[in-house]
Parts: structure tokens; C-alpha cells; sequence
């Protein structure tokens, strides 16, 4: 009798590892499955990231321009002002 209680025990030793081994492989099967999802979503932020900073940078581009057209603007209605009052002398 006591030699057929070790192998159960053993036998059911076994079955616990064995289930432990395939609750570990489902656990580490999760955990990779959720690090690609969040490598997945890092890329996009990232592109999107990098597409922002284009578009950040060509307003910038942009802006610069305005500012130019803005300062010629303005010196030019300096410039009619002037030309008024000299006008108004007349």
C-alpha cells in the first residue's frame, strides 16, 4: 500500500508541474502578446510625434514669412504716411 501512495504522489506531482508549466506559458504568452500591443502603440505616437514636429516646423516656416510680409507692410504705410503730410503742406 505505501509504495502505490508514492507514485500517486508522484504522478501527481507531476500533473502540478506540469499545469504550473503551462499556466506560466500562458502567463509569459500574455505578457508578450501586451509588450507588441504597446510597442505597436509607442510607434504610432512616435510617427505621429514626428509628423507633429513637421507641421510644428513648417507653421514656424510659415509665420516667419507673415512676419516678413507684416514688417514690409507696415514700413510701406510709414512711408504713405509721409508722403501724406508732405501732400497735406502742399
Amino acid at each position: 500500500p505505501g509504495r502505490g501512495r508514492g507514485k500517486m504522489a508522484a504522478g501527481g506531482a507531476a500533473d502540478a508541474q506540469a499545469r504550473f508549466g503551462h499556466s506560466v506559458k500562458g502567463l509569459l504568452t500574455e505578457k508578450v502578446t501586451s509588450c507588441g500591443t504597446d510597442v505597436i502603440a509607442l510607434t504610432k505616437q512616435v510617427l505621429k510625434g514626428s509628423r507633429s514636429a513637421e507641421l510644428l516646423g513648417q507653421a514656424a516656416r510659415n509665420m516667419v514669412m507673415q512676419e516678413d510680409a507684416i514688417l514690409h507692410s507696415e514700413d510701406s504705410l510709414r512711408k504713405m504716411a509721409i508722403i501724406t503730410t508732405h501732400l497735406q503742406y502742399q
